[in-house]
């Protein structure tokens, strides 16, 4: 039966190739390749989608995809889906690790070709604009919706903590409730709750700190440094809300300066922090190269166990509680007080949406080394961009591509 899916398949990985710019470049991509172009799904579903997602911890976008995966073609599907997703990025920043140890500071920095990927950050900016612009066609109805979207661009704006997205989705969910206008239509069919998903997830939770605490206590465990990886990677896909850039502090905190990870610096893992800000897919691939380098002193073969590890601990969690979590709400949101809070849900992620563009577009349009001058060529790559997704039926990898052989040429 997932021979029927191949095609879709197929858009995944090309669109894994592409996706770049973070969770809120991915949303652009989105609309450009599974709504508009494979009409998987619609704008409203991907809004409700990315809604839901943003109240989980873990990578979002992932999460995004893998929905509308489990929409097409149930669990299966989704799981061969986030394994598309995942690997070429996870693959990239794995093999980052072993050059960052292998050539020194001097020649690593000449590996990067930084100005490949000159355009490609303001071409993201584009993409998200292009996102929120498309959404608000179809969620921006009333004046108060309109008044959610502006209200929640604006606490974006100047609040820049993760909670704030949670918190923004549940006030503005409470205020579209003050509507009675809009009745749900009855539940059809009750999706079924797999409570599989949750005991699994709390038992490889116990048990991966059983198994770090006994490695810790026991000195002659040898490679025992590979639970506390696993165990560590688990609770951050645990608890990691806001995204992939949430990860870096709690990183930081946990292997930098730890005697278990001499290889590991503060250093290195800023590198790798700045080169997966280059790559496609998702932020959280940054974990294989976390992975790799904290395992490298056990030698090559151990290292890339740990990319592995790394990556597989980190996105299991919130897989595990997607499953569970989705057939609840999918159940709950028929009940009036939920049908209504998604109309401002929905207004809420997609004012989220337009304050990202305009914090990115922000971070790279002033030059912070010559008296905060205005980069042009910045706004030109984010108007043309916008314009080609929003006026012409170019496909979305063609512009991806076009800017990056753009950036070649100025190498």
């Amino acid at each position: 039966m997932l021979l029927r899916h191949v095609p879709f398949l197929r858009s995944v990985f090309l669109y894994s190739f592409t996706a770049f710019g973070g969770p809120q470049g991915h949303m652009g991509m989105m609309v450009k390749t599974f709504v508009q172009k494979r009409k998987d799904i619609t704008e409203d579903e991907l809004l409700e989608f990315n809604a839901f997602c943003q109240m989980l911890p873990g990578p979002s976008s992932t999460q995004t995809v893998m929905l509308i995966a489990l929409k097409r073609g149930g669990v299966p599907l989704a799981i061969i889906t986030l394994l598309l997703w995942v690997f070429p990025a996870a693959l990239i920043m794995g093999l980052f690790s072993f050059i960052v140890l292998y050539f020194n500071s001097t020649h690593g920095s000449k590996l990067v070709p930084l100005n490949l990927f000159k355009f490609v950050i303001p071409m993201s900016v584009g993409f998200v604009f292009y996102a929120a612009a498309k959404m608000m066609q179809t969620t921006i109805k009333y004046k108060a919706t309109a008044a959610i979207m502006i209200g929640s661009l604006i606490v974006t704006l100047f609040f820049r903590s993760p909670w704030v997205f949670p918190a923004l989705l549940l006030v503005a969910g409470s205020i579209s409730n003050f509507s009675n206008n809009r009745i749900p239509k009855p539940l059809e069919k009750p999706k079924k709750i797999n409570w599989m998903h949750l005991w699994l997830f709390a038992l490889i939770f116990i048990v991966a700190g059983i198994f770090s605490e006994l490695a810790r206590s026991q000195p002659g465990w040898n490679h025992g440094v590979i639970f506390h990886i696993f165990e560590n990677f688990y609770r951050f896909g645990t608890f990691v809300f806001g995204g992939g850039q949430a990860l870096l502090p709690m990183m930081l905190y946990q292997f930098v300066n730890n005697a278990n990870y001499p290889n590991l610096d503060a250093g290195r893992l800023l590198t790798g922090y700045g080169m997966v800000q280059a790559v496609p897919g998702p932020v959280f691939s940054i974990c294989s190269f976390v992975g790799g380098v904290a395992m490298s002193q056990y030698g090559p073969v151990w290292q890339s166990v740990g990319c592995l590890v790394a990556t597989i601990a980190v996105f299991l969690p919130s897989t595990l509680l997607l499953f569970f979590l989705f057939p609840v709400y999918h159940n709950l949101k028929h009940h009036v007080i939920i049908f209504r809070a998604l109309e401002g849900i929905n207004s809420a992620v997609v004012g989220i949406i337009w304050a990202s563009g305009l914090v990115l577009f922000q971070s790279i349009a002033f030059d912070r080394t010559d008296h905060f001058s205005f980069e042009w060529s910045m706004l030109v790559v984010v108007i043309i961009t916008f314009c080609l997704l929003y006026f012409t039926k170019i496909p979305a990898p063609l512009i991806v591509l076009g800017w990056l052989l753009l950036g070649w040429t100025t190498l």
